[in-house]
Order: C-alpha cells, then structure tokens, then sequence
C-alpha cells in the first residue's frame, strides 16, 4: 500500500512537479537532491509504503522519510526526492497515487527527469511530451523530441496516465553511461529544465562540486540498498518476509 501524506498545509494548486527517482545514471537524484538544496526548498511531506526500505535517512541531524516532497512558492514548484530505487512490485501502485495526488492538489504539469542508456553520451537532452503543444515547447527549447524508444518506471506511469485525466507531463531524458554515475549529467538535465520552466538554479556550482555531489548520492543509496539487504537476511533467517 502507498500513502502519499503531506504534514504541512500546503496550497500546490498551479504548480509545477518535478519528479527524478533513481534511474539510469541516477540523474534524477542528482539534479533534485542539488535543486532542493539551492532553492532552499521546504520539507512538506513524504511517501510511504510496507514495500519500501525500512530506513530512515538523516540530513543535518535531522532524521527523515527517505522518499520526501519539497515545495517552493517563488517558482511554484514541488520535487519528490527518492533515497532509493523503488521497488518493481509498487511501480505501478505508486505512480496510480501520485496521479491522485496530482489530480487532488491541482498539479499544473508534471516533468520527469531521466537518463537515457548510451555508449557514447553527450550533453544533448531528448524528450517525451504527451501533447502537441508541450512538444512544440521542447523544440522551441532545442530538446530533441523522441520519436521511438521506451519510457520504463514510474516517468511511464504518468505518460501513460496523462492522456486519460488531461495531465500535461514532460520528460527530460539526459544521455548516460549505466555504469556511471556523472554529475555532468545532472548538469545537462537543469540546464534543460530550466528552459522549460522560470527556475533560478547556477549549475556552476554543481560542476565545481560535482566530486561531492557523486559520492553524497552514491553514499546515500548505497546505504539504502545496504540496510535493505541486512533487514531481508534477518527476517528470512525468522521467517516468511514481505520483501522476499
């Protein structure tokens, strides 16, 4: 079961969403974990699911869900922050509830931020949008539209949701190396993202500190994945467990 529970009041009515769980190349938490911190974006709530790590991330001695959501009023902009890759059983649950929870608070547009397998990636963003009005915004923006290809994970979900209830979602896909994680490629992912949407974010702080932003992702996840796999181990050496 997924519950999406927001402890702040927060009116999100004609805001933007920006969503980027773990993927290929993990551009998705890069570029919202590095968009959270410079605009200095507030803690408002978080999602939750049995299915889920049973982990509790901390950031600034504070302890937290490790699947969060911020907002920002100067933008108008809400991003979901994952500390892990979500797991395959819950995709699509989860991308039902935030269609729901999109629908409910009145989510003006959603963009998704990916990364696209390559052998030789570039800094050239593609994308996928579900109207011909939002295409016609990713050329006026130099993004290469995708005419073939596939979308996987929850950035699918609300493709394919979006048609259904009027939904208007965006992806930005940044080429990467699956084996790689690049903070260059967060890099190109806000630059596009920002000729999408009026967001005041200096990527050149990002590439200056692109060591630290590597290894505080890489170290965040590893911790995840880590604690999953020992909480599985114990409870299988118990008995019958829910993460089997």
């Amino acid at each position: 079961m997924i519950e999406i529970k927001l402890f702040k009041e927060a009116k999100l009515k004609g805001y933007t969403l920006i969503e980027g769980f773990p993927g290929a190349g993990l551009v998705g938490p890069m570029a919202n974990s590095y968009i959270i911190e410079k605009l200095d974006m507030e803690y408002i709530g978080h999602i939750e699911s049995e299915e889920f790590p049973p982990i509790a991330a901390v950031h600034g001695g504070v302890p937290m869900f490790p699947v969060r959501i911020y907002k920002e009023d100067k933008y108008k902009t809400v991003v979901i922050m994952s500390e892990f890759t979500i797991p395959t059983q819950v995709i699509y649950q989860l991308g039902n509830e935030l269609v729901n929870f999109i629908r409910k608070q009145g989510i003006a547009q959603v963009i998704s931020i990916g990364g696209m397998p390559s052998q030789k990636p570039t800094d050239v963003a593609y994308g996928v949008a579900t109207n011909k009005a939002l295409t016609q915004k990713l050329k006026d923006a130099k993004i290469s539209p995708i005419n073939e290809g596939v979308v996987a994970g929850v950035s699918a979900l609300l493709l394919a949701n979006s048609s259904e209830f009027g939904i208007p979602v965006t992806d930005i896909l940044v080429q990467v190396d699956p084996a790689v994680m690049d903070p260059r490629y967060a890099v190109t992912a806000i630059i596009n993202l920002k000729k999408l949407i009026k967001i005041q974010v200096d990527v050149n702080e990002l590439e200056r500190e692109s060591a630290v932003v590597e290894a505080k992702v890489k170290d965040i996840l590893k911790k995840a994945r880590d604690t999953h796999e020992s909480y599985k181990n114990a409870v299988d050496a118990t008995g019958p467990s829910m993460y089997a």
